[in-house]
């Protein structure tokens, strides 16, 4: 697999003016549209999946946009023609999981209204599948008064009285936002976040601010969805440092999930199944999100169990087959900087940083190095991601502050680090570099001096991600 592809989602921009809350809500949909054109994600999508869940505020600037994916099929017309209203809703949002369950009337009817410092939320219909929930409903009122730009509505929400970020149904949660004639419309797909799947309950939502007015809409949406049909499969597969068990495939009435265990021989890697097909070559998923049940280490590696929306199957299904690949996490390579030439080396990989020179003049610091081990057949596309990848790759940290970083979540100290430079191409054939530090910048390191200061390099953005060979796993005969 290619770096381009790789780093694919770094071309797509996100507007300076929202907020990091908001920011995270659009990434989410960008990986939606390129998880349907089969663009993998970013390393950084999930090797920093637990450092922080998706934030409990939504947005959408109402141009038409739509933070959900899906597409409609011609063959779901019938849906719209038994249901018009609520079929169309969900062809609205690309739904077609809520398309089929109102063509079965398996959609909940909501009737639930909350008015609040002018503003008022309806929830109209909610379905529950597999382990997809879906909350659709109206906001209207004085949106005006609040914060918000023009065309652009938000709702700061929480469920099941979870508070804040840490709240298991944001992580992976999207949101569509669509104008109607009286306000707007809006739906919230979220996964069902716990190990073990209550086919019915209620969710408790508290909506705590609409547009930056606060308020404190709590509703409590009953939940429920007919029995699911579940394959124990116990199939495990094996390769080298990496294992994986496919547990369950649970059959919906309109999707299907998998839960699958994954035991890396390294802290750090990623085991991920970015496909599946059955045995007539229909794709049942790629690049799906995952929602992530347990993690622990063992004595035979790093487990960690995950379960996988997937699209339903056909009756009589004999056979699915997984592709799986493997991320690997690179240690943080660190040099001080009591050198003016040094060799920066990749512990899993054949890539290197050969530093030729390291000088100070005036407030900047310039280095002069080779990126060894690339390959010398790269595209003008991989190429210009590598050259941008390097803006973020290295990090100067007082060496004091050296053993205060947090590894769980590793933030530069704040006035002992600079993490960003400006990459200068010196020689493309011979992919020669050169970056310039700042140290009057944003970000400075106090009382600077060279021979107190390390040069850390991570090299995981630019090792590709390695796919595994395929397995089939055969489904059970009722």
């Amino acid at each position: 697999m290619s770096n381009e592809i790789k780093r694919e989602l770094e071309k797509i921009e996100i507007p300076d003016e929202l907020n990091n809350r908001v920011k995270l809500g659009v990434d989410k949909a960008k990986q939606e549209q390129l998880d349907e054109q089969g663009i993998p994600p970013r390393k950084e999508t999930h090797k920093k999946r637990n450092k922080g869940k998706l934030a409990g505020l939504v947005a959408a600037a109402l141009v038409g946009v739509t933070l959900s994916s899906g597409f409609f099929l011609p063959s779901m017309n019938k849906v719209l023609a038994s249901t018009p209203l609520l079929g169309g809703v969900y062809e609205k949002f690309g739904d077609k999981i809520g398309m089929h369950l109102a063509e079965q009337n398996l959609v909940t009817e909501l009737d639930q209204e909350m008015t609040k410092n002018g503003v008022t939320v309806k929830l109209t219909h909610a379905y529950f599948d597999g382990d997809v929930v879906s909350v659709t409903g109206q906001v209207n009122g004085d949106l005006e008064k609040g914060k918000n730009e023009p065309g652009e509505v938000s709702l700061d929400v929480n469920f099941d009285y979870n508070k804040g970020d840490s709240d298991p149904w944001l992580n992976g949660m999207s949101t569509g936002m669509q104008e109607a004639e009286d306000g707007y419309e809006f739906q919230w797909k979220m996964n069902y976040p716990h190990k073990n799947i209550e086919e019915e309950f209620t969710l408790p939502i508290t909506i705590h601010s609409i547009n930056g007015i606060a308020g404190e809409w709590n509703f409590e949406v009953p939940l429920t969805q007919e029995a699911s049909k579940v394959f124990d499969l116990e199939h495990v597969q094996k390769y080298d440092d990496v294992t994986i068990k496919i547990n369950e495939w649970k059959q919906s009435n309109a999707s299907s999930t998998v839960t699958f265990e994954t035991i890396a021989a390294h802290e750090g890697d990623y085991i991920e199944l970015y496909k599946a097909e059955d045995v007539d070559g229909n794709v049942l998923f790629h690049y799906a999100n995952n929602t992530e049940l347990s993690r622990s280490q063992e004595d035979d590696g790093y487990h960690q169990t995950l379960r996988k929306t997937v699209d339903q199957i056909k009756e009589g299904t004999k056979a699915i087959t997984f592709y799986p690949s493997v991320d690997i996490e690179d240690p943080v390579v660190e040099q001080r900087l009591n050198k003016k030439s040094f060799t920066l080396e990749s512990e899993r990989s054949d890539l290197a940083i050969k530093v030729n020179s390291v000088k100070q003049k005036d407030n900047q610091l310039i280095f002069d190095y080779e990126f060894q081990g690339l390959s010398d057949n790269l595209s003008n596309h991989e190429f210009e991601m590598i050259h941008h990848n390097l803006s973020y790759a290295f990090t100067l940290v007082d060496k004091e502050f050296i053993d205060k970083i947090d590894p769980e979540n590793p933030v530069p100290p704040e006035g002992h680090s600079i993490s960003r430079n400006e990459v200068t191409v010196k020689d493309k054939n011979k992919h020669q570099f050169q970056s310039v530090f700042e140290l009057n910048g944003e970000e400075t390191i106090k009382d600077f001096s060279l021979k107190d200061t390390v040069l850390q390099i991570d090299f995981d953005s630019f090792i590709p991600v390695e796919e595994l060979k395929p397995f089939t796993v055969e489904l059970p005969r009722d």
